[in-house]
């Protein structure tokens, strides 16, 4: 709500408190833990890279499985309550090789 200067959802002001991880750089098997451990902190977003070579790492080569598994750390992270800031790539800034 640019005239009030607050951010809306579902049509209400909305305090958003993030944090970042990156899920290309923590294994599956940590998502629901670390995500939890945000939750505990007071968070209500998380906000992640999709560095789109961690799942295109050669031209024809696709990776969506296990800790490539992007859509898996999204319904994790709405499952310990936390909304998700999508910052899709290509290009990332994060201290990523070839951005």
């Amino acid at each position: 709500d640019y005239e009030n200067d607050t951010f809306l959802k579902d049509g209400k002001p909305f305090r958003y408190i993030a944090g970042s991880l990156h899920y290309s750089r923590v294994p599956a098997y940590y998502w629901k833990d670390r995500l939890l451990k945000m939750r505990a902190a007071g968070l209500n977003v998380v906000q992640t890279y999709v560095p789109w070579n961690f799942h295109n790492p050669f031209p024809g080569v696709y990776r969506f499985e296990g800790d490539y598994n992007v859509v898996e750390f999204i319904q994790t992270a709405q499952n310990v309550g936390l909304l998700v800031i999508l910052r899709a790539g290509p290009y990332v800034c994060g201290e990523w090789e070839m951005g």
